[in-house]
């Protein structure tokens, strides 16, 4: 079936930095929906926040998109089923039904309301998602199953509202569905060298994803993951 080109916002959410349910950690992943029309600036949506800006957010993460079909599977993976009765319990800001990360390719120009934003990235979820959840292994689940979501940097900024249409404009990479892209990072397997090396070189692609299929083929191995899903100890 091909994917459809146009499909409504459902939610559109913003939230502030808050502690996550461990006490000791600070998150913005609890986002709530609005029905304010919001300014989305080339980084992010108006009233949205995040906590370290090393690696969230910023131009090429300034609005995280998560398909709101992904719910149903994870209903049954978490405590904290009453996080799945509504949007942004994985701290996105846009939630649709209709596409998902092999409808999706990188490089996808998307009008939002009036912003116009490009596909750069998927997310590489990390164990503040654990901590939000209380479901240890949540981020390496999301790892496994590549329901990630993806993020997309502002080509032109404007108002944005729930109940307005996100319409797919451009297409420049349609080999290149977010789903392969996903598979790719994911995989520790040194027989996708070829082709970590062709996402490399993917101009659309976030610089960042493109620097880790870099190292990975001059150093012939995948990077350390550990850093990322596994909560760091507390202090004592």
């Amino acid at each position: 079936m091909t994917p459809q080109t146009t499909l409504p916002i459902d939610a559109l959410l913003v939230g502030p930095v808050a502690l996550l349910p461990d006490g000791r950690s600070r998150s913005g992943i609890r986002k709530t929906p609005t029905a304010d029309a919001l300014w989305l600036s080339p980084t992010g949506l108006q009233g949205d926040a995040q906590a370290d800006l090393r690696v969230h957010g910023g131009v090429e993460k300034a609005v995280h998109h998560y398909p709101r079909e992904h719910y149903a599977s994870w209903a049954s993976a978490s405590q904290q089923s009453e996080l799945l009765t509504h949007a942004g319990a994985f701290g996105e800001n846009i939630s649709t039904t209709g596409w998902d990360e092999s409808a999706v390719c990188i490089g996808d120009v998307i009008q939002l309301g009036d912003a116009h934003v490009q596909v750069s990235q998927g997310r590489q979820p990390c164990w503040k998602l654990d901590a939000h959840f209380g479901v240890p292994g949540m981020a390496r689940e999301m790892q496994a199953r590549g329901c990630t979501g993806w993020y997309y940097r502002v080509l032109e900024p404007g108002w944005v509202r729930a109940g307005a249409m996100a319409t797919r404009v451009e297409r420049p990479h349609p080999e290149w569905p977010l789903s392969r892209l996903i598979a790719l990072l994911f995989s520790r397997d040194a027989r996708f060298m070829p082709e970590w090396e062709q996402a490399a070189a993917l101009p659309v692609l976030a610089e960042r994803w493109r620097a880790t299929f870099r190292k990975r083929v001059d150093a012939g191995r995948v990077e350390d993951w550990e850093p990322r899903l596994r909560a760091p100890a507390p202090d004592i």
